[in-house]
């Protein structure tokens, strides 16, 4: 792989206030990019500012979620590696030359992540790179096959400066080895958003693949902008869908005697919805699973012939970070 072939892939969604830093940002790196922003389905001007601003794109006529736009996006780019990038994000100096250098040194590694920082208030009141908050640290596994972002909302300490290998890679800012794209197909476009990244991680670690956290490339990060911005009522369509998500990736890996535990674990997800108003959108996401049964075994079964699970399951409850 050639350390400087590398495609920025932006989905975005009604993201005008967002994208002129965002590409701005791509623009300051010190190595040569091939951009594609693909717009789903904007209301608020957003192809008409690239249009105007001459930024490659493809425009959708609806938001058809962000695993299929970065699939799309991927398969008009070229490079030999992909830049999954939000549009709520902004790049850190020397942010894609310092992933591309920790990729082009190490082929088991299908992907790294940067360093993600919280992106908060204006940015004359921005701390440094080691003063903010983390947003990622890369994604781990719990005992019960929940994903998480390590370091979440926390202060920085040195665990966070070191690089590593992580379970897998967080889908707002990583770069993913287009030989691996290619092999699994992209994201799994059923997921619509969120745990996309989650179950691409996985079908990765059961594949073979590896990834790292390289915490010399940083990347600031609003969290959840455009999608708050598109729905009416943002936190129950969020809920929805990680309920569905989550339980199908779960089917998919999860050892069976893990069940009585991820029964457990989903009643109380199920109690906390409800005290948060939040329980039909939830509930409605989980039995949305039932219909997807038979796919999910078969592709249960199809990840056990190709590949190992053990290399995802030996991943619970890990924590890179220590906790």
């Amino acid at each position: 792989m050639e350390p400087a072939t590398v495609a920025v892939v932006i989905p975005s969604w009604n993201s005008l206030d967002l994208l002129p830093r965002c590409l701005a940002s791509v623009d300051r790196q010190e190595v040569d990019v091939e951009l594609m922003v693909v717009d789903n389905g904007s209301a608020d001007g957003s192809v008409a500012y690239l249009e105007r601003e001459g930024v490659p794109h493809l425009s959708l006529p609806r938001n058809i979620g962000f695993a299929a736009a970065v699939n799309l996006g991927a398969a008009r780019v070229s490079a030999a590696a992909i830049l999954a990038l939000n549009a709520d994000t902004e790049l850190a100096p020397g942010c894609v030359g310092a992933l591309l250098g920790a990729l082009a040194a190490d082929p088991s590694l299908g992907g790294v992540q940067p360093r993600i920082l919280q992106l908060e208030g204006e940015a004359a009141d921005r701390p440094g790179l080691d003063a903010a908050r983390l947003y990622s640290a890369g994604q781990a596994l719990l005992a019960d096959g929940r994903a998480i972002e390590e370091a979440a909302g926390e202060a920085q300490g040195p665990e966070h400066r070191r690089r590593h290998e992580i379970f897998g890679v967080c889908g707002a800012a990583c770069l993913l080895r287009r030989q691996l794209f290619d092999q699994l197909g992209g994201y799994d476009e059923s997921y619509f958003a969120f745990y996309e990244d989650v179950d691409l991680n996985l079908r990765a670690r059961i594949a073979g693949w590896r990834f790292e956290y390289v915490p010399e490339a940083a990347v600031w990060h609003v969290g959840n902008a455009s999608w708050s911005a598109g729905f009416t009522r943002p936190g129950a369509e969020n809920a929805r869908l990680v309920a569905r998500n989550r339980l199908s990736t779960q089917v998919k890996f999860m050892p069976l005697r893990s069940a009585p535990r991820i029964v457990a674990v989903e009643a109380g997800a199920l109690a906390r919805a409800a005290s948060q108003r939040r329980f039909w959108p939830t509930l409605k996401g989980k039995l949305a699973v039932a219909p997807r049964l038979p796919r999910l075994l078969r592709e249960r079964r199809r990840l056990r012939e190709q590949g190992d699970l053990a290399r995802a399951r030996r991943w619970l409850g890990v924590r890179a970070d220590g906790g």
